[in-house]
């Protein structure tokens, strides 16, 4: 069957695709800076400066006092001691406050604690030196001085220096105008209910916070369906608001609705459909005839955003004079704690969290999915991995790309391992006692934490791992794979574990006998509560073959409570927190201990210690405690320390 499907030009590398569109910009004279206006200072704020500024007046653009007292001659003051005071009379000073010009023919100040006054004078114990407290005329700036170069963003400071010289009005760079037309019959706006099948419109908000960001004014049209001549009308009508930029949000893959290489090879010439770099590899780039750059941006939120960073914030630096933040932000060289596999041919951008662990940079790999947006946000920077590699082993070194300081990463706890939601509640309180600092969580599952601990990979790991042969939690895992290591065992919580089924319980489920006959949502291998359940299942000798959906896995609590909430599942095992956030019903299997083992060597650690006292705290166990399904009873409570036998 014929389809009106696109197909890719080519997969260029990144800069074979920024040197076509800089370019064709050049070409069309829209490649340089663009021009200055003026604009009041008080308005100037984080604008870019478009001419040097040169002082107009000097400043102080006269000889002031520095001090409040007298103003003096210094050659007058000659030969005064403690033994032998000198009276200077009335008409030989002048009262001066600070700021005050200094009057004609004196050329000292000395401060009125270091004079005795008299009904007709002063007296002093000590000569001044000529120009002694006074701030002499351009002391801070000369006229016909230079005090912003061109090219500089203004800071407050930077604004004063200019008011302080003389001028009310700042030669700036003209804002970049940028129009934003979001395509999709698919969205809706964020102030709408989405439906089954509709999805929030967010990439226009996206990027434009980042053509703010970068210095440019972002304005955005309404979505527009996927329909040709809708697509053609919206462009046209972007086109007429004289923009330097168009940025068409989706459409720009290779699937039979995706129209923007089309309408851009009408409007102009298409330069770029496709290009080799992972998130964003659908991009498209052309310049209209009039020479309008437009960009097509992929529709999935990480690629969308990647483009931002790799395309359009870099154009606007080009138009501003700027470095873009993409060339400017800190790289550090980091090691993987697990391999990250790469497509051959692309420049591949992970997202990682970085954490400072024994004096090493440690970077984590997050989900690789383009439309997780949620991993930008937890991400502390990106991975590159150039071109021409299949990815880089665990314990090799990448390069990160930070999105956040040294000094935030530093002050950054690690907690690997079993996920529990209340992390989140322990993460505010701490970002609330200790401003600054963050709580970070990777949750692999209670055996990942321990392997996090034997690699010293982690600052703490969470875990609720039930011992088969003995009953108890945690400590039989922690001797038989950490023997030899010295740890701290310290109880988070006791919370209860259980079935979640949909509002109702329309299956009649009463328990485990039950998901024979049910689709079922599993948590990952090596998850406490995959443990939790492999054990209930055997000491009931039930067979987990029989259970439908007993491989398909989920990472979180709350990933299990949206698989049964969607319909996607009829059933899955989590804790009772995640079943009442997501308005399902809870089945109680039982209670079982959540722990937070620390390697001895994280003890006394600053932010490990901060994290513990918030444990401990009355206000954390308050707030714990209020949550359905956690026993605080023990929380805070040592349970092991010492050496691993």
């Amino acid at each position: 069957m014929a389809t009106d499907r696109n197909v890719y030009l080519e997969d260029i590398p990144v800069e074979t695709a920024w040197g076509a569109l800089v370019g064709a910009l050049n070409a069309c004279g829209r490649g340089g800076v663009l021009a200055g206006e003026p604009v009041p200072v008080r308005e100037a704020l984080g604008r870019i400066t478009a001419a040097p500024v040169v002082a107009r007046l000097s400043s102080p653009h006269y000889h002031a006092a520095a001090m409040d007292g007298y103003a003096v001659r210094a050659a007058e003051t000659v030969g005064a001691t403690e033994t032998r005071p000198l009276k200077l009379s009335a008409e030989r000073v002048k009262v001066v406050n600070t700021g005050a010009a200094l009057p004609p023919a004196f050329d000292a100040v000395i401060m009125i604690e270091n004079v005795q006054e008299t009904e007709d004078g002063i007296t002093i114990t000590a000569p001044v030196a000529p120009w002694q407290h006074v701030r002499m005329l351009g002391e801070d700036m000369v006229a016909t001085e230079i005090v912003v170069t061109s090219g500089q963003r203004l800071r407050p400071m930077d604004l004063g220096a200019i008011a302080g010289c003389g001028h009310t009005h700042v030669l700036v760079r003209r804002r970049p105008r940028v129009v934003i037309v979001p395509t999709g019959s698919e969205l809706v706006s964020a102030e709408g209910d989405p439906q089954p099948g509709q999805v929030i419109e967010y990439n226009s908000i996206v990027l434009g916070a980042q053509v703010q960001a970068a210095g440019g004014d972002a304005e955005v049209l309404a979505i527009t369906p996927d329909d040709r001549d809708a697509l053609r009308s919206a462009l046209a009508e972007a086109l007429a608001r004289e923009p330097d930029l168009v940025l068409l949000l989706s459409g720009s893959s290779a699937g039979t609705r995706d129209f923007t290489s089309k309408l851009v090879q009408e409007t102009g010439r298409l330069l770029v459909h496709g290009v080799a770099v992972r998130p964003g590899h659908p991009v498209i780039m052309g310049v209209t005839e009039p020479g309008v750059p437009i960009i097509g941006v992929p529709g999935y939120p990480v690629s969308a955003a990647l483009t931002g960073e790799i395309f359009v914030q870099p154009l606007l630096a080009l138009w501003l004079g700027t470095q873009p933040d993409l060339a400017v932000r800190p790289r550090v060289q980091a090691t993987l704690t697990r391999r990250l596999s790469s497509p051959a041919g692309d420049d591949d951008y992970a997202r990682v969290t970085v954490a400072e662990i024994d004096d090493r940079l440690l970077a984590t790999p997050l989900g690789r999915g383009a439309g997780v947006i949620t991993s930008l946000v937890r991400a502390d920077g990106l991975a590159h991995i150039p071109r021409f590699n299949e990815g880089v082993d665990r314990g090799g070194a990448v390069t990160v790309l930070l999105y956040r300081s040294l000094d935030e990463i530093r002050r950054t706890a690690v907690i690997t391992g079993s996920h529990d939601p209340m992390l989140d509640l322990l993460a505010g309180h701490l970002a609330e006692r200790y401003p600054g600092s963050r709580l970070a969580s990777a949750s692999v599952g209670s055996l990942g934490g321990l392997v996090a601990l034997g690699r010293g990979e982690t600052h703490l790991a969470g875990m609720h791992l039930l011992d088969e042969a003995t009953g108890e939690y945690n400590l039989p895992y922690l001797q038989r794979q950490l023997k030899g290591k010295s740890v701290r065992v310290i109880n988070f919580a006791n919370r209860e574990q259980g079935l979640l089924v949909p509002a109702g319980n329309p299956a009649g489920v009463r328990g485990l006998e039950d998901l024979a006959r049910l689709r079922y949502v599993n948590r990952q291998r090596g998850a406490g509560t995959r443990v939790l359940l492999d054990f209930l299942l055997k000491s009931r000798d039930l067979n987990p073959t029989a259970i439908a959906g007993y491989e398909h896995e989920e990472y979180t609590h709350m990933a299990v409570a949206g698989a049964v909430a969607s319909g996607v599942a009829d059933c899955g095992m989590a804790v009772r927190s995640a079943a009442i956030a997501l308005g399902l019903d809870f089945i109680s299997i039982g209670w079982e201990r959540y722990d937070l083992v620390v390697p001895a060597t994280q003890l006394g650690h600053p932010i490990v210690n901060q994290v513990l006292s918030i444990l401990n705290s009355g206000e954390f166990r308050s707030a714990l405690g209020a949550q359905p399904g956690y026993d605080v009873r023990e929380t805070g409570t040592v349970v092991f320390d010492g050496p691993l036998g």
